[in-house]
């Protein structure tokens, strides 16, 4: 089980903290906004009023601990720049923040964000790739006790066959496609005898239950 932070809860932040949620992820939600905090009350491991820009209080919140940091504060862009450069004199490991603009991403980046997010620039961007070139793995009609994941290999999957894995057996999953990102590649059906590297990335199909016990692993 993973855990996540949600900072600001307006559209955005609330449904990334209920996705990462509703995965089975335990998630820390804080907004300033005590009506929006009620709201993710019940999609969330906790909830909390708080404001992010005291440095001392995000401090003991262990946020260094987390996997990941997601900050959606709304326009005001001073203050999603002050907590991402709280966060990262914090020692948060990956921190992602939302960007009104490319000026905004840029200073982001600067004070210690590690991934910016563009909304509904990355919206746009996917409906008009599904468009013009769709990608037959988005319309793959799943059953609702089934996913469909990409996954990095952990470690133990890393120099091994996909017949020495034997995934299907131990943990009742299929690797429908693999992209190999050196050199770039797309793989659909893999042979048995393809060896993962730790620069592929895995595409598997399964049960949610199943497909959980493969991201569980490290």
């Amino acid at each position: 089980m993973k855990q996540f932070a949600v900072i600001g809860l307006g559209n955005f932040g609330f449904h990334a903290a209920k996705a990462l949620f509703e995965d089975g992820n335990e998630v820390l939600a804080i907004d300033v906004n005590r009506v929006r905090v009620q709201a993710i009350d019940p999609f969330s491991t906790e909830a909390m009023i708080l404001d992010a820009t005291d440095k001392e209080a995000l401090k003991s919140l262990g946020l260094e601990n987390m996997d990941a940091v997601i900050v959606s504060t709304g326009t005001k862009i001073s203050i999603s720049i002050l907590i991402c450069l709280y966060l990262q004199e914090i020692g948060a490991k990956k921190i992602l923040a939302k960007a009104l603009d490319d000026d905004h991403a840029k200073i982001l980046k600067r004070v210690g964000a590690t991934e910016i997010i563009h909304p509904e620039r990355d919206m746009a961007l996917r409906v008009s790739k599904g468009l013009s070139r769709p990608n037959i793995l988005d319309f793959i009609p799943l059953a609702e006790e089934f996913d469909l994941i990409q996954v990095g290999p952990p470690r133990e999957f890393i120099g091994k066959s996909l017949m020495d894995l034997n995934l299907r057996a131990k943990y009742n999953v299929h690797v429908i496609a693999i992209k190999e990102l050196v050199p770039e590649n797309f793989i659909l059906v893999p042979p048995a005898s393809f060896v993962i590297k730790d620069s592929d990335i895995l595409i598997i199909l399964g049960k949610t239950a199943d497909v959980r016990k493969i991201k569980a692993l490290k």
